[in-house]
């Protein structure tokens, strides 16, 4: 039963304070809900928009992407709001693993720290891969270096070990470097709503919801597990085909439980955690609703180009020059994602080793910065790696499957604490429960079994690889159990 054993609200909150903070020293509370909606978004728009929405409409849902983008984002949604109200609750480094901590036990919270280490250096790697790509096309430079069939990804190296600085620094620098890319980037995409909007034909739009058949591909390992289990065949367009895309357009709305890792940084997370979680899901949804739109009502959905499906609309149309402007955006969503995705997984590892199940002397914060520095270089360390020698396109879904395990637990969380702690002071409460909690940890759920029986077996392998080193380090140094060894103090008969 040790393997469950829960650290208690107060002894998170203790922590927090910088109390019984294990030696690794306190964040510093910088963030206001301007900064978290900017980190939020910034690590949300990425390469989901400028490449899902032509892939999805050509090949599974038509010009009913846009309700793909929809039911996505409402997931999303049911997900941020379980996240609003724990990260309210219990402002802590580590989100989802501080959750699982007070609720399911040590052994969860492990796992799912260990998942979200893998989600988002996996994440940051491919991005930095994608950016190589971007800048190398856009500037005419040599592919052996900063393309996808380079020995040494030369462009990847460059950006994450620039970025890793910024992360360094301190979060008010990093959240500046990011405000700034957000900007240019939500630019980009209102032009792209406003400018495209002229060109939008009735037409290309119909019809809307092209009549359903069956999809190509799809077999063996590569199948979706719920086509494996159910025996269903693999579905396009129709309302089969917008769920399945549902499914894959998911991954653009990935990232945004990052704004509740920063809770430990901010002001007032009572307020500012709840507005910066809506605020990002709900900037993004409207963007990704409005952008789609107009793709599939500039181009005809079976001619759209799957590759840069939003410049290659704007060359259909005779314009250009506009393609150049949503490369720059895509350039600034990329690296804003990288620069998120660097100082999140950082404070996950920040919680574990502050608790013990990782070492603390790396979780160590600066005095001189207020991050923790060795941690964030020995992550940055490893993205790079990744990001140089590895081709990571085929182990990509890993980063959705990793980010949907993690939004279940977190949905389940929720209702759990309650019950465990119905007295505990609730700055923002998700509404309906437990009804809103266990609907998205069933969607979650759902969207999971959704990818591919091969992306199920490496998370699988990864997750046991992570209970090894649980065993074998993290069971062994855990402070809560160290604080459950302590003797009782006895009892004086006498008194």
């Amino acid at each position: 039963m040790h393997l469950f054993r829960t650290k208690s609200v107060e002894t998170i909150n203790e922590d927090t304070g910088g109390d019984g903070d294990g030696g690794v020293g306190r964040l510093r509370q910088h963030l206001s809900a301007r900064h978290l909606v900017g980190f939020g978004i910034g690590v949300v728009i990425g390469t989901g928009i400028f490449t899902l929405t032509g892939v999805q409409a050509k090949n599974t849902a038509g010009p009913a992407v846009v309700i793909s983008f929809g039911i996505a984002g409402v997931v999303a949604l049911l997900a941020a709001l379980c996240y609003a109200e724990l990260a309210s609750a219990v402002p802590t480094a580590g989100s989802a693993y501080s959750y699982a901590y007070a609720t399911t036990g040590e052994l969860f919270a492990w796992v799912i720290g260990w998942d979200l280490f893998l989600e988002f250096a996996l994440g940051a790697a491919v991005v930095a891969r994608g950016w190589s790509g971007y800048v190398g096309n856009l500037l005419d430079l040599p592919p052996s270096l900063f393309g996808e069939d380079s020995t040494v990804n030369l462009g990847a190296v460059l950006i994450v070990v620039a970025l890793t600085l910024v992360a360094v620094l301190g979060i008010r620098e990093s959240a500046r470097v990011t405000s700034g890319l957000v900007i240019i980037k939500v630019a980009v995409c209102v032009f792209v709503i406003v400018a495209g909007g002229w060109f939008v034909r009735g037409a290309n739009l119909t019809p809307f919801v092209p009549p359903g058949r069956p999809a190509e591909g799809g077999s063996g390992w590569t199948q979706p597990v719920i086509q494996a289990v159910a025996g269903l065949e693999p579905a396009a367009f129709g309302i089969g085909g917008i769920l399945t895309a549902a499914a894959v357009v998911f991954f653009a709305y990935t990232g945004f439980e990052a704004v509740a890792n920063l809770s430990e940084e901010t002001r007032r997370p009572g307020r500012d955690l709840p507005l910066g979680l809506l605020g990002t899901l709900g900037v993004s949804t409207a963007l990704y609703i409005g952008v789609s739109l107009v793709v599939v009502g500039m181009v005809h959905y079976d001619r759209i180009d799957e590759g840069a499906p939003i410049a290659d609309a704007f060359d259909q149309v005779g314009l250009g020059w506009a393609a150049a402007l949503v490369s720059i955006a895509a350039v600034a969503g990329l690296t804003s994602v990288i620069l998120v995705d660097l100082v999140t997984v950082t404070r996950i590892g920040f919680a574990m080793g502050r608790d013990g199940l990782l070492p603390p002397a790396m979780a160590k914060v600066s005095a001189r910065t207020g991050t923790p520095i060795r941690m964030t270089l020995l992550y940055a360390a490893v993205v790079l790696v990744l990001a140089a020698f590895v081709k990571l396109s085929v182990l990509a879904d890993l980063v959705s499957i990793g980010t949907l395990f993690a939004f279940v637990l977190v949905s389940a969380a929720v209702p759990a604490l309650r019950r465990k702690r119905p007295d505990m002071a609730r700055p923002f409460r998700v509404p309906f429960s437990p009804v809103v909690p266990i609907v998205a940890a069933l969607a979650c759920l759902y969207l999971m079994l959704n990818l591919s029986i091969e992306t199920w077996v490496r998370f699988l392998i990864w997750l046991a690889l992570g209970l090894v080193f649980y065993a074998v380090y993290g069971y062994r140094h855990s402070r809560v159990g160290a604080r459950e060894a302590l003797p009782v103090p006895a009892v004086d008969s006498r008194a």
